[in-house]
């Protein structure tokens, strides 16, 4: 599909979780979950993005100051993104309903405990609509998002293991409850990945 006119093909508010690809040095794509902070003010649009620790996420945006944003509704993909290692041969994943082109440049830094953080503001290259779908509300697709997140502070000193634990078991009922075939699949993937219990 040909570049969509617009930079930022969905709007963007609050909190929105994303998947990014970003170039290796072995020149493959890694996979990773990335949350993005819009800002709304006198007119202009910014988004803005914190790597958490030295991941590969923050070395490819150092090496190559750019990265591609993709979102998609695909449960297996974002728990894959968010809890393993995982690497393709292009940038854009099948499922991506829409990707944008971002070059990325360092605004700020600091710590968390014990945890380096670095934030990034994004601008846009390029982007384009993949496909154009209603949205519905799936309970267990939300669930399993939520549980990347708690799953992601396991080993975080801030945070309580057990609150953290409980959260995520909470999460594994509303997947058994209200998931669909593919979320069931994604909590498989999820439990394979992360020793939460």
């Amino acid at each position: 599909m040909s570049a969509h006119e617009d930079p930022w093909p969905i709007e963007l508010s609050g909190v929105t979780e994303s998947i990014v690809t970003t170039h290796g040095p072995n020149d493959r794509w890694n996979v990773a979950a990335l949350g993005l902070f819009s800002e709304h003010e006198q007119k202009a649009h910014r988004v803005t993005a914190r790597t958490w620790g030295r991941t590969r996420t923050w070395r490819n945006f150092h090496a190559r100051g750019e990265g591609y944003l993709q979102f998609t509704r695909d449960p297996l993909d974002f728990v894959e993104a968010a809890c393993s290692i995982r690497e393709e041969d292009t940038p854009i994943l099948d499922t991506a309903d829409a990707w944008v082109h971002v070059s990325v440049e360092s605004v700020d830094a600091g710590t968390n405990g014990e945890t380096e953080w670095e934030q990034w503001e994004l601008s846009p290259i390029e982007s384009s609509v993949e496909r154009r779908v209603v949205p519905t509300i799936n309970r267990g697709y939300y669930a399993i998002v939520e549980a990347t997140i708690a799953a992601s502070r396991l080993d975080v000193p801030e945070y309580d293991t057990d609150k953290l634990r409980e959260r995520i078991a909470y999460f594994e009922r509303v997947v058994d409850r209200c998931g669909s075939e593919r979320e069931q699949t994604a909590w498989t993937r999820f439990e394979e990945l992360i020793e939460w219990q």
